[in-house]
């Protein structure tokens, strides 16, 4: 279905969010993060200071990490969009977040879903992953907790289990 212009400020859309279709009327100021947590319920991604400036609303557009409090909706039609909840499969969750647990790396949570959303696009695109590499994808995610090294050991979890060959 195109993109088609409803009335004035309202544009009929399809976002692909999770591999689900989802037809929606917006307008040209939503925010992709505002759709997400308002209108679709899918409350994991966060928004804390909805200027860009903390990665805590973190997701992927075509599996590039985006800061979805900055990315308008519109210019999300018709393409993929996965949050937090779209990393697990089967109802088991992603490795990452095992691992995020393991380590003890939630602290108040906030933050965390857009950690995870960095790293994990990390993962996706790398092999050989080291803390250098894991500090530079989270470079764009604040925590208040100052939880960063339990973060890194996460990562560093995650990439020694794919590397024995048991993710």
């Amino acid at each position: 279905m195109p993109t088609l212009i409803q009335g004035p400020g309202q544009i009929e859309i399809i976002l692909r969010i999770n591999d689900q279709a989802y037809p929606l009327t917006v307008t040209p100021a939503q925010s992709l993060a505002e759709i997400l947590r308002d209108d679709l319920g899918l409350t994991g991604t966060k928004i804390a200071c909805g200027m860009g400036n903390c990665g805590a609303c973190t997701v992927w557009l075509d599996g590039i990490p985006v800061y979805s409090c900055l990315t308008l909706a519109l210019d999300c039609a018709h393409r993929a969009v996965t949050t937090i909840e779209g990393l697990s499969r089967a109802g088991k969750l992603h490795p990452l977040q095992d691992a995020f647990i393991a380590e003890d790396a939630v602290q108040c949570g906030y933050c965390t879903a857009g950690q995870i959303m960095s790293l994990a696009a990390l993962f996706a695109r790398e092999k050989n992953i080291d803390a250098e590499k894991i500090k530079r994808a989270v470079s764009g995610n604040l925590c208040r907790c100052g939880t960063y090294p339990k973060i890194v050991r996460a990562g560093l979890q995650l990439a020694e289990q794919t590397r024995k060959g048991q993710i």
